[in-house]
């Protein structure tokens, strides 16, 4: 089967991609979905506080799914559900297992959004034996919000990603006592609002600088002991407390999943464990794109429907023999950045580029500023900038147009300590 566009993911990103893609001039295009339905994690996700960005309204997960859903199957795409894409080769040929048996589906382009996985206990290494009752927060939150099972009545979540400090609300609404949210690092990992709204609404303890260091019950979980940390994560003498609990949450990172992008020798950055991309969203790989949570991890699923809007339009246009950039220049993050996206920018793009990045430390009062060949070409001021908050700034064409030196992204303030 040859198509103009084929998208991996049927989550948030795929979706956008995939109408993208369709609606600039990709006549054929498939959505490869290895789950039951289309809509990925958003159809476990059942609170609401997404759609403010891209629909100026708040819905649930369910509901922001439910829009891009009704529109794919407005178009003439074809979707493969329950199918599992087990091959992708350089030459855009895909090889994939599912209801209609072995497939193999040949593209014009790619479009990479397959998402992240969780962390699991393995990846931290903490002590004691693997009882019952340990779960990955996003685990947890399907067999509640889907499947109707509460997992626990007695909790402690290591970890304050944003899953997990929803998980801490909705655990506690369903009549489970959250004992604490421990966090290893100085500073929260989630968003802000979720701190408030999830944790100090209902009087949870957040616990900064401090690991689980033990996993204590044979059968099922009987408690934790976590301790504080120092600035290098090492144990604190004497600050060992013992903690009761059925159950342990993990919220501890996600890991966008790039193993099928590698089987296309698709180059990875260790930074963001995703791809490098120029600011056409297009890897390494000519005709090979990513977005989403399968490129970094974000915090905001808007920002995922707006990047994979770029991949798919991009998809689309590479289809039609439309995308022949000729030139690009390198974006690099500065010493107070964990990563910027992309890793190069196309100079002859009239869309000019999104710069996506996010920070080492908090910074109160800062400027974000964009030299090129140490000229100052961009700069915004902000009131705060955490890590747990992903940062995105246009620059627009008329920036970057005359542009021949490489672009360098950082911030200018005093971290807070």
């Amino acid at each position: 089967m040859e198509y103009d566009c084929i998208v991996i993911g049927g989550g948030p990103a795929g979706l956008a991609a995939a109408i993208e893609a369709k609606d600039n001039g990709a006549d054929k295009v498939c959505v490869i979905e290895r789950d039951r339905e289309l809509g990925g994690i958003l159809n476990q996700c059942i609170h609401n506080g997404f759609g403010l960005h891209e629909f100026n309204e708040e819905l649930t997960g369910p509901e922001y799914a439910a829009k891009f859903i009704d529109e794919v199957y407005k178009r003439d795409i074809d979707i493969f559900l329950n199918t599992m894409v087990i091959d992708l080769t350089k030459d855009k040929e895909v090889t994939a297992l599912g209801d209609n048996g072995l497939i193999k589906l040949k593209g014009k382009s790619v479009v990479l959004a397959m998402g992240c996985r969780e962390r699991t206990a393995g990846a931290i290494g903490v002590k004691g034996f693997r009882p019952a009752g340990v779960y990955n927060a996003g685990m947890a939150q399907r067999l509640i919000n889907m499947e109707g099972y509460l997992v626990g009545k007695e909790v402690v979540i290591y970890g304050s990603g944003d899953i997990g400090l929803i998980m801490a609300r909705r655990m506690t609404l369903e009549g489970a006592k959250v004992k604490a949210v421990v966090e290893i690092m100085p500073h929260s990992s989630g968003l802000n609002r979720n701190i408030h709204q999830c944790l100090n609404d209902f009087n949870i303890p957040l616990l900064l600088s401090h690991k689980v260091t033990e996993i204590h019950g044979k059968n099922r979980v009987e408690g934790v002991t976590i301790a504080k940390v120092d600035d290098k994560f090492n144990e604190i003498d004497g600050t060992r407390e013992y903690i009761s609990c059925d159950t342990l949450l993990l919220s501890v990172g996600l890991i966008p999943e790039n193993e099928i992008s590698q089987k296309a020798n698709v180059s990875i950055d260790l930074r963001t464990r995703g791809a490098y991309v120029d600011s056409n969203m297009q890897t390494e790989i000519p005709g090979i794109f990513s977005c989403g949570n399968v490129l970094h991890v974000h915090d905001i699923v808007d920002f995922v429907t707006r990047e994979s809007r770029i991949a798919g339009k991009n998809a689309a246009r590479f289809a039609r023999g439309e995308l022949n950039n000729s030139k690009y220049i390198d974006v690099y993050a500065g010493d107070k950045l964990i990563y910027v996206i992309p890793q190069k920018i196309a100079l002859d793009d009239e869309n000019g580029a999104l710069i996506c990045f996010r920070s080492k430390n908090i910074y109160r009062n800062p400027t974000v500023k964009i030299y090129s060949n140490d000229k100052l070409i961009k700069q915004k001021k902000y009131k705060i900038i955490v890590p747990s908050e992903m940062i995105q700034i246009h620059l627009k064409y008329d920036y970057i147009k005359d542009l021949e030196g490489n672009i360098m992204v950082d911030i200018e303030g005093e971290k807070n300590d």
